[in-house]
């Protein structure tokens, strides 16, 4: 989750640097997240039978009945179910997460029906894994079950202490030097996320909601300045529909007032700013009232 998080900071922060050329970062971050997550885990899996989390507490994972090795059949399992559900399922959440705030803006749905009943369906769904957890760990707690989690469960692996062999400094034998060095490498990368990972602990800390204020005043984006081939007469015209706005509405990125349908749709559809190009979502829309 906090690789995750530094991902997509790191991907808004380039892309509101150079919208033009990397604003895809921030459009694509999830899946551009989801193929370094897959050669990170796919690595550690075939080299530690341990997912990168796992790896760093000093766990690995062994096939839940018996013990042993794992197999490939397993180590793609445990690929699919540590990568591309989780993944699945956030772009599920993103799409229920956009409906809801289309309801609360009194948006017209196009989607029918089943649309509207896959939502129900997720919604629901969600409940259910919520309590598909809570009974899994009940009864790892009681002694009834082998896995605390049912992706374990479901991967038909658990988790066990690493031995003494499985530690690279009591490894024997003889070896070359180039297996030396690779696994010297290997073992600064490991480090090195080690790390990041107490970096990232500090990242959650910064970007935390109590921390927000003083972010705001440090990295503000500076307004920026009117187009020249958009002026216009009427300050009161919609730079996109280029008529008199109606349910006047500014984006909080970058000071420009819309049409709210207008700006609503453009948003939703490209998540940047339609003037300046500053990575936006749709809780960056703020309607004007007139007093």
């Amino acid at each position: 989750m906090m690789m995750m998080m530094m991902m997509k900071v790191s991907s808004q922060v380039l892309a509101e640097s150079n919208p033009s050329a990397l604003g895809f970062l921030w459009r694509s971050y999830e899946e551009i997240y989801l193929l370094l997550d897959l050669l990170l885990q796919h690595h550690l899996l075939s080299s530690c039978s341990a997912s990168f989390s796992e790896n760093f507490y000093g766990l690995k994972r062994v096939p839940r009945e018996g013990g042993g090795v794992l197999t490939s059949r397993l180590r793609r399992r445990s690929l699919l179910l540590l990568c591309v559900v989780p993944y699945v399922l956030r772009r599920l959440r993103g799409s229920l997460s956009r409906r809801r705030e289309e309801e609360d803006f009194s948006i017209p749905r196009g989607p029918g029906p089943g649309a509207r009943g896959l939502h129900r369906v997720l919604s629901w769904g969600q409940r259910g894994w919520a309590m598909l957890r809570l009974t899994q760990t009940l009864l790892y707690v009681g002694g009834l079950s082998r896995t605390h989690s049912p992706l374990l469960w479901a991967a038909g692996v658990r988790l066990t202490p690493l031995a003494p062999q499985d530690l690279p400094h009591t490894k024997t034998g003889s070896r070359s030097v180039a297996r030396g060095v690779a696994e010297g490498v290997a073992l600064s990368l490991s480090s090195a996320l080690s790390l990041g990972t107490f970096f990232l602990q500090f990242l959650e800390w910064w970007f935390s909601s109590d921390n927000q204020d003083s972010i705001q005043s440090l990295t503000s984006l500076p307004a920026p300045p009117p187009p020249l081939h958009l002026l216009q007469p009427s300050s009161s015209c919609c730079p996109l529909c280029g008529r008199l706005c109606s349910n006047h509405t500014v984006l909080s990125t970058s000071g420009y007032v819309f049409c709210y349908r207008c700006v609503f749709a453009f948003v939703k559809t490209s998540q940047r700013c339609p003037i300046s190009g500053y990575p936006t979502e749709l809780h960056h829309l703020v309607k004007i009232y007139s007093p």
